[in-house]
């Protein structure tokens, strides 16, 4: 009998003496630096300063003070003060730099030793615009919980990561790889997934406006271009109506620099991982104009069996300074990739015991524990990787950014944008009926269109689809009217029905959208203490659905049935999934749609306004926004073009938030805030339209969102500390279930209807953020979050007879106390960093995630039935390192940098998305029948940075 796994959490005794042992190495590292440097102190000088921000007065921490042309410098504390022992004799220059700040030179004259403070300005023309246009927080007078991410720290985290794993280590915060193909990403913030957390670019929101998902693939470019990631959880205070139930991350990307100069970027990792990149300035200029340009091209096989991945980026800021009055900025990105995915599907019958098989320690069974990299999707074509899952898209955004500063208390600040995307993911079609059924699903290893490795036999499918013979095919292919066609269930239908569709294509799910908006920000200064701010959102969007052939797989045709108005349409000519053919306008005379084809259309008007008292205390909001979302939808495939149907009206919601909050600085160390809101969420896309026609729900409402936040600060020379609770009710959520009722009397059946109005999950708990200075240049840093994610009631519905509306009887779900499920309701790491004076700079970082349930169906038949319970994954715990050295050769500034993610290679489950419980009683452990994706082992990658 197989020992019964029931938790891995191998890296917990790791912890005490990884920490103990870290400390102690980099106390004796201080005490030989400490010695070495006393023997120069008796020719040395202390010279002392203070490092600010030139609008604010507000102290830099951490920023960097070099004396020009030799090793010695020093970095300023949490007041921004600075001392450095300097050994120069006579006149010198300090340097002064600062991430977002133009570098600054210091003459020291004389031996001076105190020069009291210096001020930095922005780098970039219009950053400071671009931060309050995305209403950027600050600390100790914004009150919201926030975390927030400099692009020197990115730069250092992120390697060759998903870009939002670099907030992996802030409260609250759970996200994983799902598959693991390139930018496949996801993140949640307090239990809520990427639909309730807005993502903002430069203060304009990203999320799908019919869906509200988030792609990261089509952002991967933003980790090389990002000043400032910052992500606000709860309702936060962004000013504008946006989903941002769980939080919101506002990502403000570089502007064009004051300074000129450039960079060139190498990094190689793990898995044939591969990025080249560069970016130029050019520097303010005598007529006012700067430019910025950066670029990048990744590579790489993929940590997962069958994901290889292609990726560009480009950005581009252009601003010119006219006078004192105006500036005008634009900025246009965008990052065209390809990567193919893994994806399982209720049929692949591919489950956590595939990947890794507790009760087989063995492997005595060849079809599991086959190791966490497997993918079913993919194989070889003529010798190349080729898979069923293939995302590519390109998604170009630009912004012209306008400030004017009116007068002395008055500015208008005003974005214009576009953003346009281009192609969608690919996926199979077709079925093999000759030997029965043969499905594109995974059957198996040796089984179906799978080989003995479990990989798709892509030369047997080319050379079925072209009428060979095929081993565990059965017969030949049979050609329609001399061409071999493939059609979506294999069969075709006429007089008689034969199978001479059978056989796969690969089509493609296109959603090419256009964007449209304009942001638009009075803000006027009452009184010295008194700040309003008003203004405009509007925004358009439409985006078009529709299936294209991708690849004939060696047949000549494929049959689309679908289309009412041509339901025999014979297309071939593919349209492949490649760079420069993201965009193809030939479907839109309809020759190479299938399946479907439909446009949804929406609109958005807000308006908002914030009343801001400030004095040196207290600071105090009130903030009130309100929006219509309209929503249409165009069918060409469901409808005649001439039925008035195929179109629908305009369906327009009102929403709005109403949100107040206080913080008070008790003294120069401690802070605390409330703030509480209210927030009237529009309905999705997908839930106005039902059936995936034009049917609309008359019964939709507004789901109601109220929180509640509370928060401690303290800042010292060596602490900082952030303490919150939060309570958010996410309620009037509404789920139609349709149910077959039995009539008593005459045993006949009928179809009926439960809505559930009502149902509400409430989200609770305690964050913790801390950063302790040690030593110069030795900091720690922790967070802690603890969740209490749960459904609070059982709800019941009246069920209704869908023909004749009468009540037959009533249904409960039994939700009481369920907890939410795909997001660790448990986080916490702690990490050590040390920054020495001659450039070496390493980290480590330990991060465990605890009470982690099941990512169910609420609707699911087992909760209509008092009882229920949610499987919980096991804890698992991460150690992550790296290390940079700066250095100078040949008069250019370099670094290198190496960075090592899941060092110890811990094998854990990241999510499931089914909810099989482990029955104690049995040896065998029933969890891994369920269906998930473990994290990814051990990675890592290295890269040279130089600048000039």
């Amino acid at each position: 009998m197989h020992k019964k796994i029931r938790s891995s959490n191998s890296t917990s005794t790791f912890v005490p003496y990884f920490i103990n042992h870290l400390t102690f190495t980099m106390k004796n590292v201080l005490l030989i630096i400490s010695f070495i440097c006393c023997a120069f102190l008796a020719n040395a000088q202390v010279v002392n300063g203070t490092i600010v921000d030139a609008e604010t007065g507000e102290p830099l921490i951490g920023a960097s003070v070099l004396v020009t042309n030799t090793t010695t410098g020093t970095i300023t504390d949490f007041e921004g003060n600075f001392e450095l022992n300097v050994k120069q004799t006579g006149d010198y220059t300090l340097l002064v730099t600062y991430t977002g700040y133009a570098d600054k030179g210091v003459d020291v004259v004389g031996g001076t030793t105190q020069l009291g403070n210096i001020a930095m300005d922005f780098n970039s023309v219009g950053l400071k615009g671009v931060e309050l246009i995305a209403s950027i927080a600050k600390d100790r007078r914004t009150p919201v919980a926030v975390s927030t991410l400099k692009g020197e720290q990115i730069e250092a985290l992120v390697g060759n990561q998903e870009f939002p794993e670099v907030l992996r280590k802030t409260p609250s915060i759970y996200v994983t790889k799902e598959g693991g193909g390139f930018g496949d990403a996801r993140i949640n913030v307090r239990g809520f997934d990427q639909t309730n957390v807005a993502v903002m670019v430069n203060g304009i929101p990203v999320n799908d406006m019919e869906n509200g998902w988030v792609y990261w693939s089509n952002w991967a470019g933003l980790s090389d271009v990002t000043s400032t990631m910052q992500i606000q959880r709860g309702l936060g205070a962004s000013k504008l109506a946006v989903p941002s139930v769980g939080g919101s991350i506002n990502i403000i990307t570089d502007a064009a620099k004051l300074k000129s100069g450039g960079t060139v970027t190498a990094s190689i990792g793990n898995d044939g991982y591969q990025k080249y990149g560069f970016a130029l300035s050019s520097g303010l200029l005598d007529n006012g104009w700067a430019f910025t340009m950066q670029g990048t091209h990744t590579r790489g096989d993929g940590y997962i069996d069958g994901t290889e991945f292609r990726a560009f980026s480009y950005f581009g800021s252009v601003s010119k300074v006219f006078n004192d009055k105006h500036t005008l900025t634009m900025t246009a990105l965008g990052a065209p990739q390809t990567h193919h995915q893994r994806t399982l599907g209720r049929f692949d019958n591919v489950f956590l015991r595939t990947f890794v098989d507790p009760d087989d320690p063995n492997n005595e069974d060849p079809t599991t524990g086959v190791g966490i990299r497997f993918n079913p999707n993919w194989g070889t074509l003529n010798g190349e990787e080729f898979s069923f899952r293939k995302n590519f898209y390109h998604k170009p955004k630009a912004f012209i950014n306008h400030y004017w500063n009116i007068n002395s208390n008055m500015e208008l600040k005003t974005s214009l944008y576009a953003s346009y995307g281009w192609g969608g993911g690919t996926g199979p079609r077709g079925r093999i009926r000759t030997p029965g059924s043969v499905f594109s699903s995974f059957g198996g290893f040796g089984r179906g269109i799978h080989n003995q490795e479990g990989q798709v036999r892509w030369d047997d499918l080319v050379a079925y689809n072209q009428g060979q013979v095929v081993d565990g095919f059965g017969d030949a292919k049979e050609q329609l009217d001399g061409e071999y066609v493939v059609t979506a269930d294999g069969r075709v239908y006429g007089d008689d029905r034969t199978d001479q569709g059978s056989g796969f294509i690969r089509r493609a799910s296109m959603n090419n959208h256009s964007w449209y908006g304009g942001l638009s920000t009075l803000t006027a200064d009452l009184n010295p203490n008194l700040n309003l701010v008003a203004g405009v959102d509007a925004r358009y969007y439409k985006g078009e659905h529709f299936r294209r052939l991708e690849n004939l797989l060696g047949a000549d045709a494929y049959l689309s049935r679908s289309d009412d108005n041509n339901p025999q349409n014979f297309v071939r000519e593919p349209s492949p999934a490649e760079f420069g053919n993201f965009y193809d306008p030939s479907y839109k005379d309809g020759n190479n749609v299938i399946n479907y084809w439909n446009d949804g259309l929406v609109s958005w008007l807000g308006l908002f306004t914030q009343l801001e008292h400030t004095t040196d205390k207290l600071s105090a909001f009130i903030s009130l926004s309100g929006s219509n979302q309209g929503f249409k939808r165009i069918d060409y495939f469901n409808y005649l073009d001439s039925d008035p149907e195929r179109e629908t009206d305009w369906q327009n919601f009102w929403g709005g938030t109403a949100k107040l909050g206080v913080n008070y600085n008790i003294n120069e160390n401690h802070n605390v805030f409330v703030n509480a809101g209210a927030f009237s969420r529009q309905p999705l896309f997908d839930n106005v339209f039902l059936n995936f026609r034009n049917d609309i729900n008359e019964q939709i409402e507004n789901q109601q969102i109220t929180a509640f936040e509370a928060g401690y600060g303290l800042r010292s020379q060596y602490l900082d500390m952030n303490v919150n609770y939060y309570y958010t009710n996410w309620g009037n959520r509404q789920f139609d279930r349709f149910v077959t009722i039995i009539d008593e009397a005459t045993q006949e059946e009928f179809d009926a209807q439960a809505l559930f109005r009502g149902v509400d999950q409430r989200h609770q708990g305690i964050e913790l953020e801390l950063t302790a200075r040690i030593a110069k240049g030795f900091e720690i840093n922790g967070m802690a979050s603890l969740g209490d994610w749960e459904y609070t009631n059982n709800f019941t519905s009246d069920i209704t007879n869908t023909d004749t509306g009468e009540k037959v009887g009533v249904e409960t779900l039994f939700a009481e106390g369920l907890k939410v499920g795909d997001a660790a309701q448990t986080t916490a790491s702690i990490g050590a960093a040390y920054r020495a004076p001659f450039g070496l700079r390493i980290y480590a970082d330990y991060y465990y995630a605890d009470r982690l349930f099941a990512n169910y169906d609420i609707f699911d038949d087992q909760f209509f039935s008092p009882g229920a319970e949610i499987a919980q994954l096991p804890s698992y715990s991460l150690v992550d390192a790296g290390a940079s050295y700066d250095f100078t050769l040949g008069g250019l500034n370099m670094t290198l940098r190496a960075n090592v993610n899941n060092v110890l290679d811990e094998i854990y489950i990241a999510e499931m998305d089914t909810n099989i419980l482990d029955n104690p009683a049995t040896p065998e452990n029933e969890l891994y029948d369920n269906r998930g994706f473990f994290g990814f082992g051990r990675t890592w990658n290295t890269s040279l940075k130089i600048r000039f």
